[in-house]
């Protein structure tokens, strides 16, 4: 019986080593901070080779190792949730405990939190879902969802418009060169948005003529500013991320960027 090689080095880079790194991690503390470095190393450099290589070698398909390596995230993802969800019990349980400001808060995100999770096991262990029952009713978990979660979302949304207001309101200030281009660019594009100029000349029959054409220029203006400025500006700030991206993954892969650990010094 044959196995295929990249089947195996995929389990014993992901499934085995993680398995020693915790076993080593509690019986010897040095290996708490050498363990996850070989592991960061591993993980980051095993996707990389992969795409040098034949697809054969590392899978029985022609998909390759990639459809596996998403699989293995949302794995990993899954246990970073309720690492998560420890935290944020942790954290607000102290609040809540010491009585510290926003402590009442603290304690109704909790409730929120316990809540929305009984509902949700108690519709897994009973087999009515989270979702609709059979007879088109809503289960406890979906009229949370409907009930607190979307008014609350529609709330931080609608609350998301008026801090971008305010933003905008401090922006547009022209203290500089800078800002006074943004300023002229920012009126242009809500004039060639907006039908502002119809809107002011509608007092005056004789000027919406006039009116109706200068706004389909600011229109063609502004999609000018939109596909060739703000694009420009936006694939620099998305190449910068990038770099900036891979810069740290190269600090990671090499053990070079060790924050991530979360060891108290001297460890």
């Amino acid at each position: 019986m044959t196995y295929p090689i990249g089947k195996f080095l995929l389990i014993f880079c992901f499934g085995v080593l993680p398995i020693m790194g915790i076993l080593l991690g509690l019986r010897g503390p040095a290996a708490r901070r050498q363990g996850p470095i070989v592991l960061a190393f591993l993980a980051g450099v095993i996707p990389i080779i992969s795409l040098f290589i034949p697809k054969l070698f590392l899978a029985d398909s022609e998909s390759g190792m990639s459809p596996r390596l998403d699989a293995y995230l949302i794995i990993v993802a899954g246990f970073a949730l309720p690492l998560g969800i420890v935290n944020v019990i942790q954290n607000n349980s102290k609040r809540a405990m010491r009585r510290e400001k926003g402590w009442f808060y603290a304690v109704v995100l909790l409730f929120g939190l316990f809540a929305t999770a009984a509902v949700g096991l108690y519709g897994a262990i009973s087999g009515e879902g989270i979702g609709f029952r059979p007879d088109g009713s809503s289960t406890p978990f979906k009229w949370i969802e409907d009930n607190a979660f979307r008014p609350l979302q529609a709330t931080m949304f609608a609350l998301l418009a008026f801090f971008m207001a305010s933003a905008a309101f401090r922006a547009f200030r022209a203290r500089n060169t800078e800002a006074t281009i943004l300023l002229v660019a920012g009126l242009i594009v809500m004039t060639g948005r907006v039908p502002l100029l119809e809107l002011l000349a509608s007092p005056f029959p004789a000027l919406q003529p006039a009116a109706a054409s200068a706004s389909a220029w600011f229109g063609k203006l502004t999609e000018w500013i939109m596909n060739v400025p703000n694009s420009a500006a936006q694939s620099g700030i998305i190449i910068g991320a990038a770099l900036g991206a891979a810069a740290m993954a190269i600090r990671v892969i090499l053990g070079i960027e060790r924050s991530y650990l979360g060891l108290e010094k001297g460890e």
